[in-house]
């Protein structure tokens, strides 16, 4: 149940912010903001909930927690409006959207909106000409973004002469408290956990389902696909026909009919009639291992997908035990990470290893990324010799020699990443980023090494698959 117009003009007025000074600001969570005021020698503390079925302005005398790690909006307060008097605070008409006039002692001057609505609460500061400074929560879609200029919302006259009978002020006389101000902030100290919790279920029910319906999806088309390769013994085995059979091939067909010398039937098989029964052949030899090694990663696909399922299970189910809304909003806050948050600071693939940092460029692209803005001299570099590939980079750690057992890894990353991915024993180099020079003139990415030192090495499918392993978990 969230404040109406009379509650906050009533809330306002025995506020008196005209003329306080905002000493300091508080965000203890997403939703909410502390206002530390000081006016003629009291000091009062202005909280401002956001939150679904909480939302509103009161006076509290209960201890602001600060949050473990300073939130955005907190900070770009503190840096434009810590240490501004509060010229004025007044519901625009009774439209539920108070506008707070700040000023410095330099005569810098800024509009504070603050917007109770119950589904569209905010809190927006403008500059003097209501040009969009930052705001709580970003919202495009109503100009509420850097630079945008925000339209305060007409006043309703209507509203205003029907204000008193349609919205009344809850009754507080039979209590014990001396202020309205008081009174809600005991009720809602008493009553915002149970609010508050139905809000951020209801919220968790919806990502649940969300989510999961995506990695069903995922995981019913990987399923799918594997049902596919079911049958990779089955091209190998018409190769083999093609090889027997090769002298009937007629160079006007796409078919070759034969008797399977197994079954006994008379089989149908598809073929160029412009290439020979050994170059048919190879063709379903070429998609019989492509159907074995693709069975291979699937497999290992389909296991971290229904591991990722099992843990947003066993998160939602955690959620759902959870009587603190606190801890709830911080078990949803693992997984509704905002996306522009999400993204890596640096392109390819990274892994962590042991405590090792290993950074992968899968094209020329990545490559020259990774060398001109995520590497250093002391950071090794590893590439396979003879085909075009990856570079894949070891950062170095101070006093630390890299173990055999991580330039392995990185070996093996450096190799699957190449075009020697299929070629067995390979060779590889690799120097110190510092003993790497551009080729003048050469392609983008291109360096040439110096006191590199060799690496031969098989590819080793169990590592790549730990290394993959260790990769998806820690997206999970």
């Amino acid at each position: 149940m969230s404040l109406n117009c009379n509650e906050i003009n009533l809330i306002l007025n025995e506020l008196n912010l005209r003329g306080a000074f905002i000493q300091d600001i508080i965000q203890p969570g997403y939703d909410t903001l502390a206002f530390y005021t000081y006016k003629e020698g009291t000091a009062k503390t202005v909280l401002i909930c956001t939150a679904q079925n909480s939302v509103r302005i009161n006076e509290t005398r209960r201890k602001i927690t600060k949050n473990e790690t300073p939130l955005r909006f907190m900070e770009f307060l503190r840096s434009r409006i810590k240490g501004c008097r509060i010229n004025s605070a007044e519901q625009i008409g009774l439209e539920r959207v108070i506008k707070m006039e700040l000023s410095h002692s330099d005569s810098e001057q800024f509009n504070l909106y603050i917007r109770l609505w119950n589904n569209a609460a905010n809190v927006i500061l403008c500059d003097k000409n209501d040009l969009v400074l930052d705001s709580m929560f970003r919202r495009p879609e109503r100009y509420e973004v850097k630079d945008e200029t925000f339209i305060p919302p007409a006043v309703d006259e209507t509203k205003l002469s029907q204000a008193a009978a349609r919205f009344p002020i809850r009754d507080f006389s039979d209590s014990e408290f001396q202020s309205f101000n008081a009174y809600i902030d005991f009720w809602y100290s008493e009553h915002s956990e149970t609010l508050s919790r139905e809000a951020l279920l209801e919220k968790a029910e919806k990502w649940y389902n969300s989510a999961r319906s995506k990695k069903e999806a995922a995981l019913k088309n990987l399923l799918d696909k594997q049902e596919s390769f079911k049958n990779a013994g089955q091209l190998k085995h018409q190769g083999d026909l093609i090889l027997s059979y090769g002298y009937l091939i007629d160079s006007n067909s796409n078919f070759l009919e034969c008797e399977d010398y197994e079954t006994g039937k008379t089989v149908r098989l598809l073929i160029d009639p412009k290439k020979s029964a050994q170059e048919n052949a190879a063709e379903y030899y070429k998609k019989y291992k492509k159907s074995v090694s693709g069975t291979e990663e699937l497999k290992h696909d389909i296991e971290i997908l229904q591991k990722q399922i099992q843990k947003l299970d066993s998160l939602y189910e955690e959620i759902k035990r959870e009587t603190n809304p606190v801890k709830i909003e911080q078990l949803l806050r693992r997984d509704s990470t905002p996306k522009q948050q999400q993204k890596k600071n640096h392109p390819g693939l990274d892994y962590t290893v042991n405590g090792w940092y290993i950074l992968v460029g899968r094209d020329a692209n990545e490559n020259d990324e990774l060398l001109r803005h995520h590497v250093r001299g002391e950071d090794l570099w590893l590439h396979v010799r003879d085909f075009p590939g990856g570079y894949v980079f070891i950062k170095a750690r101070k006093g630390k020699t890299v173990p055999l057992d991580i330039l392995l890894d990185a070996a093996n990353l450096a190799v699957y990443y190449s075009k020697a991915r299929n070629a067995g024993k390979t060779d590889l180099y690799y120097t110190h980023v510092k003993y790497l020079r551009r080729a003048k003139n050469g392609p983008k990415g291109l360096v040439l090494p110096t006191q590199e030192k060799n690496l031969c090495i098989e590819p080793d499918k169990a590592r790549l698959t730990r290394l993959d392993s260790l990769h998806e978990e820690a997206q999970l």
